[in-house]
């Protein structure tokens, strides 16, 4: 369980996030939705402790994120950017094994390992010899979710990681991600603006705006059931005009 009570962050004179408070349930799929600037990144920011908030707290699974817990705290969550962050000089292979030789594995270990999270997101061991730049932006991402899950985090948090992709490569990983999620069972909880990823991916929805958590639950509460005329408007905002409504 992860719990924000009353959580405010400021940059400056930009309130990034404002006095808000949610709960994010172990062992579900949570995404957060809205668009730039509405303070997703920086929530997620908040739950990894790289940013302290001003005022109110963040828990996970009881314990406080702060500079005395965030070293153990971190070995619980695997992180997800787009491109999947890796590093240029390194082979797919070596990107995804970092954490492990940091801990120490053997080498047969890293390799067993490795081979589970190449079933599982479909690659085939020459895929693992390339570089970054010889790999597609999709192949980038898996390498990039290889990552996050090769020491087995109960949480994994994700930044736009399919926002960078083309709609075709975005519509394949979104699916593979879905049925990842649903196999592993952790605590996910990922960034979008994508109406569509939200849809597909989220167990529970949580919609902001402005720093504010404006509706939290299913994605089918916030569209049936639209807790303000901001959330009726941003989900009627994403339909297609009448006229290309025939092409659906």
């Amino acid at each position: 369980m992860i719990i924000l009570d009353r959580v405010t962050k400021h940059f400056d004179a930009v309130v990034a996030i404002e006095n808000l408070s949610c709960e994010f349930s172990r062992g579900q799929t949570h995404v957060l939705l809205g668009s730039s600037g509405c303070g997703k990144s920086t929530l997620l920011r908040l739950i990894l402790g790289s940013i302290a908030p001003d005022s109110g707290s963040v828990r996970v699974d009881g314990r406080a994120m702060e500079a005395a817990s965030r070293k153990e705290l971190l070995a619980t969550m695997g992180y997800v950017v787009q491109e999947g962050g890796l590093y240029p000089h390194l082979s797919a292979r070596s990107n995804v094994s970092l954490a492990a030789e940091a801990r120490g594995w053997s080498v047969d270990r890293t390799a067993q390992r490795i081979d589970e999270l190449m079933a599982l997101v479909g690659f085939d061991a020459p895929i693992m010899q390339k570089y970054p730049h010889e790999l597609s932006g999709g192949q980038r991402q898996r390498v990039g979710l290889m990552r996050a899950l090769l020491l087995d985090p109960p949480i994994l948090l994700l930044d736009e990681p399919l926002g960078s992709l083309d709609p075709l490569v975005r519509d394949g990983l979104q699916v593979q991600l879905r049925e990842i999620f649903r196999a592993l069972g952790k605590t996910v909880i990922l960034v979008t603006h994508d109406i569509r990823e939200a849809a597909m991916l989220g167990q529970t929805v949580s919609l902001m705006t402005e720093g504010r958590l404006v509706q939290q639950g299913t994605f089918r509460d916030l569209v049936t059931q639209p807790a303000s005329d901001f959330v009726r408007a941003f989900f009627q905002a994403q339909k297609p005009p009448p006229d290309m409504k025939s092409y659906f």
